[in-house]
């Protein structure tokens, strides 16, 4: 393995050839730009970000510009300068540009420049922030010379470490690929559109990276007008015109369920067909034996889950501290799913395992990390049948302090299966048959247990947004039948809490153990969303204190908007103040939880990262077989970026499915109006969200009216230059349907309701806004606001 090339320095000119070789292409500073222990200017330290992304840390900039002492804290204000002016962000411990891709992200090879070298783009981008970036994937001299082609080809999906490229006038970013995700596609999704009069018809691409095609009447292979098609490109008779199709499979009309999941899965490349590989080893699994298992299935565990659950992977049971040193105190017990017994590491099992990274859930259809031989048999912990698991007892005192938890290897058999609707009527007075009998000995005492719970809870004060979960539910033809928000009951803050506790034991006795794991870790928001954040609630009267932030920090102001106008508004500016969740080998807690150790255990069957962590506690703790391979301990950093990436793959691929299916549900009412809620503000117009569908639509601001539209981040509105009157974040407003495109998702409105007088700041904004645009063109890396002019 070649040395890696050392990065050039950036407080010092190259003294030799090497080093000159070395900073070429690179954007370096003058030298009479930097003086060596001196805070650098802006335009240096966004340089200096732009280049060194994996060295742009307030630690490591101090570092290469020789800072001590007070040039640390005049680098610290300086830093924080650039974040509140929305000129770089905080992504963990670095600093990265507004927009910039993650380190590791999804690309899709699409084409290749002059020089015959593959270029890709993001596999998921935000299309409010422009065109998706170009990546040059990297190969290697030798690889080329050899005519190897480690990098995947076009077509290929790819899985690639992003590094900010120093050539200015070629792709944004260069990437090294860390692994292939799927091969180039054989088939493209697509709806066929018949010619009347014609001997063929037309194949609409699902994709915009697909291109439309032609297909013969004799390639139709039982297609009708209308049907979602899987199809394959064949060679055209003329190099000219578009290409000529060939239909493989036939989904099924386009307006089904079952069709509007396969364009989400075709879109984001999401793996749905297990390998006969994977199907026959799930299929020659067998129970597991007792060896070096404890005999628990005395112990009347119960699971409950959703009533149309067909997996059960985790199970509770509480019961009072017989100890004389806790009084008031409970045990409570959490079995979860043995899966690491029937997936060891590089089993065919396994790598489809890694490769899914999750299940994803569509609302009538699930695409399962694990076959169903192993998901809904040998590891749903079935009402009555021996199942293995990994279980954790935890000891609470009655103040709901943990005083301590050991982890057990066991056998195990349920001793009823529950749905929350179920155990909750039980504790309110109204148990059914089944639940009658485990009131007393099993469901009560579980409740004692929550109650002690939450005290702990309680005194933690972890994130507390109500954002109410919406349900699409669906007809038996696939199709939208209405959009439940289903009641939030004690049951289900009951299992959320044992699980939330079950993970932090399993962090803490990782830690202890000094085992390498994957923690489930969430940030602190960054300066600049805080004061956006900030900004915005001074314009309703509210305010956000500054310096050391914690949850209760947003729990106050949460609490403060409860039964005011402003109630749903406060909460989603909060939510997207908020840093995203993500999985990684280096600990830096989770902060929505309030937690310093947190690792993801509780649910093996769909995620992977509580595989790993299940792994890491048989090895760390001599349970058995099944435990971490050294090679996945090396590896853990790869796996947390993947599996970090498939989840928001997963998440994008459920929004874009119900988006689609609410479209589709309401293209038959175009020209109708609707009373919706303004649930987005963007420089480019309103997001306007229908609660009783479940879905979004947009306004563009160019429809909005005669008036000259400025965007206000600070309130999060659309205001007129001359008349002040404008639209708010929340603001409750009528629209009408003007057009539906159900393979897009997308509906767009026009705006019915007259805008409303906007704050007195907002119109002193207006009033300085001329000026403020000139400003801003003379800032690097601003632009000022776009509308109608």
């Amino acid at each position: 393995m070649s040395k890696k090339p050392r990065e050039p320095d950036m407080t010092t000119a190259p003294r030799n050839r090497k080093e000159r070789r070395a900073a070429k292409g690179a954007s370096q500073p003058k030298p009479d730009q930097i003086i060596h222990g001196e805070v650098p200017s802006r335009d240096v330290l966004l340089r200096f970000i732009a280049d060194f992304p994996d060295r742009a840390s307030k630690r490591e900039i101090a570092k290469a510009f020789g800072l001590k002492g007070e040039a640390r804290v005049e680098l610290k204000q300086a830093l924080k300068a650039l974040q509140d002016d929305g000129l770089v962000q905080k992504d963990r411990k670095s600093l990265v540009k507004p927009g910039a891709l993650p380190p590791v992200t999804l690309i899709d090879i699409t084409t290749r420049d002059k020089d015959g070298d593959l270029i890709g783009r993001p596999s998921e981008w935000n299309e409010d922030l422009g065109v998706a970036p170009a990546v040059l994937i990297r190969q290697s001299s030798a690889d080329k010379k050899n005519g190897k082609s480690p990098v995947g080809g076009l077509g290929d999906r790819v899985l690639a470490k992003i590094f900010p490229s120093k050539d200015r006038a070629g792709p944004a970013y260069t990437a090294r690929v860390i692994k292939v995700i799927d091969k180039t596609r054989l088939s493209i999704l697509g709806v066929y559109k018949e010619r009347p009069g014609a001997d063929h018809g037309r194949i609409m691409p699902v994709e915009r990276r697909d291109d439309e095609m032609v297909i013969d009447s004799t390639d139709l292979n039982g297609a009708k007008d209308g049907d979602l098609v899987e199809v394959e490109a064949i060679r055209s008779h003329s190099r000219l015109g578009l290409k000529r199709a060939k239909v493989l499979n036939v989904v099924g009309s386009v307006a089904s369920e079952k069709a509007i999941s396969m364009i989400a899965i075709h879109a984001h490349g999401i793996p749905h067909i297990f390998p006969q590989a994977v199907l026959d080893e799930a299929e020659a699994a067998k129970p597991a034996p007792m060896t070096k298992r404890e005999d628990w299935r005395k112990v009347p565990l119960v699971t409950i889950d959703p009533a149309d659950a067909k997996d059960h992977d985790d199970a509770v049971y509480a019961e009072e501290d017989p100890s004389p040193d806790n009084p008031g105190g409970m045990i409570v017990t959490v079995a979860i799913a043995d899966v690491s017994w029937y997936i060891r590491p590089k089993s065919a099992l396994d790598r489809e395992a890694l490769k899914r990274g999750n299940s994803v859930y569509f609302p009538d259809r699930v695409v399962p990390m694990l076959p169903e031989r192993i998901s809904n048999d040998l590891c749903s912990l079935r009402e009555g049948e021996d199942r293995p698991a990994l279980a954790v007892r935890m000891t609470f005192s009655k103040e709901g302090r943990k005083a301590g938890h050991t982890f057990h290897r066991v056998m195990m058999k349920s001793a009823a299966k529950l749905s929350y609707q179920q155990a909750q009527a039980a504790i309110d007075g109204n148990p059914d048959d089944k639940s009658g009998p485990l009131l007393e000995p099993i469901l009560k005492p579980l409740w004692n247990a929550y109650e002690i719970m939450k005290r702990g809870r309680d005194r933690r004060q972890p994130l507390e947004l109500d954002m109410p979960e919406r349900k699409i539910l669906l007809k038996e033809d696939g199709t939208v039948d209405r959009v439940h928000v289903p009641e939030r009951l004690d049951a289900h803050k009951l299992i959320e809490e044992m699980m939330i506790q079950a993970n932090v034991a399993a962090a803490e006795t990782l830690e202890k153990k000094r085992q390498p794991l994957i923690y489930r870790v969430h940030d602190t928001p960054s300066m600049s969303k805080q004061e956006t954040l900030r900004e915005f609630l001074g314009t309703i009267g509210m305010s956000l204190s500054r310096g050391n932030m914690r949850a209760n920090s947003f729990n106050g102001i949460l609490a403060q908007a409860v039964d005011t106008p402003h109630q749903i508004m406060v909460n989603e500016m909060v939510l997207r103040s908020q840093s995203q969740a993500i999985y990684s080998p280096e600990n830096i807690g989770h902060f929505g939880l309030n937690l310093m150790k947190y690792a993801h255990f509780t649910s093996p069957i769909r995620r992977y990262a509580d595989l790993i962590v299940h792994r890491a506690l048989v090895g760390s703790l001599g349970l058995g077989e099944g435990g971490i391979s050294p090679d996945e301990e090396a590896a853990l950093a790869d796996i947390a970026a993947e599996i970090s990436t498939f989840e928001r793959r997963a998440m994008a691929a459920e929004r874009d499915t119900v988006n689609r299916l609410v479209a589709h549900h309401l293209s038959t009412r175009v020209g109708d109006e609707f009373e919706g809620r303004i649930a987005g503000v963007t420089k480019s117009g309103l997001f306007v969200a229908l609660p009783q569908f479940g879905a979004d639509g947009f306004i563009p601001i160019s429809t909005l009216g005669k008036d000259y539209f400025i965007y206000d981040e600070a309130h999060q509105a659309l205001s007129g230059e001359k008349t002040g009157l404008g639209y708010q974040l929340g603001d409750v407003v009528e629209v009408k349907l003007v057009e539906a495109i159900p393979l897009a998702g997308a509906l767009r409105f026009e705006m019915l309701s007259e805008g409303r007088a906007m704050p007195t700041s907002t119109r002193s904004f207006h009033k300085t806004s001329k000026r403020g645009r000139e400003q801003m063109r003379k800032q690097p890396g601003t632009r000022p606001p776009r509308g109608r002019r």
